[in-house]
Parts: C-alpha cells; sequence; structure tokens
C-alpha cells in the first residue's frame, strides 16, 4: 500500500511462505514490519527475511497505530465484502478479494483523500 494515497499496489493470498517469497523477488525493504502473529514470529518466516538482509520490526502487543493504514485496510475488506460473502473456498475468496481492491482503488471514496479514490490521488486524475 502506497500511505500516501492508500492505493494498494500489490496483493497475495496465500497459506504458505510462497507469498513472502514472491513478494521478496518484486523489491526488498530495509525493514519488514508486521504484527506478533505467530505466522510473522515463525522460524521459517523470519530467517527468510534475516537471510535476505531485511531487518524484522514487530509492533508491541495492542500496537494497531504502528501500522494504522494497512490495519484500517483489513477491517474495510473484511467488514466491506469478507463477512459479507462468507467464501467457502480459497479460490473464491481470490477472486473475491481481487474484485474488492479493485473496487477500493478506483471507485470507492475514502474521506481522508476528501471523497477522491485511491487511484485518483495516486495517479492525480
Amino acid at each position: 500500500m502506497n500511505w500516501f494515497s492508500r492505493l494498494i499496489l500489490a496483493w497475495q493470498l496465500s497459506n504458505t511462505l510462497d507469498a513472502l517469497h514472491l513478494a521478496l523477488q518484486l523489491g526488498q525493504p530495509d525493514i519488514f514490519n508486521t504484527d506478533q502473529g505467530a505466522q510473522f514470529t515463525a522460524q521459517d518466516f523470519t530467517s527468510r527475511l534475516e537471510a535476505s538482509g531485511i531487518r524484522i520490526s514487530m509492533a508491541g502487543r495492542g500496537r494497531a497505530f504502528d501500522n494504522i493504514f494497512v490495519e484500517r485496510l483489513w477491517r474495510s475488506v473484511k467488514y466491506e465484502d469478507v463477512y459479507l460473502k462468507e467464501y467457502d473456498t480459497v479460490p473464491t475468496l481470490a477472486a473475491g478479494l481481487d474484485s474488492y481492491f479493485q473496487f477500493y482503488n478506483y471507485r470507492r471514496p475514502h474521506q481522508s483523500l476528501q471523497y477522491r479514490s485511491p487511484a485518483q490521488v495516486h495517479f492525480d486524475c
């Protein structure tokens, strides 16, 4: 996510480390920030980041504001899409999320962006 425009630049759905491997092929940040969920503290996950020379930053317990833009995005995704549609398979979830992120980027107005979409702000349309 571009924090200025809130545009979702890329996303991946996976229940394995494949998404992390793909993300690191596209670019490597200096610092990778996550919460302290079990998937992010697992040795396989942290060792892959360390092997790439990426510093790991984990927000403290109850510190949702450290990554507020992404936390807010996932709240919107859950309440505006996932909970309403109750996807029953991973492929239908992936298709649904793809559709939702298109909506989010190009048609959903954001109060913090003066009711413009992230794409309007990002591409200065």
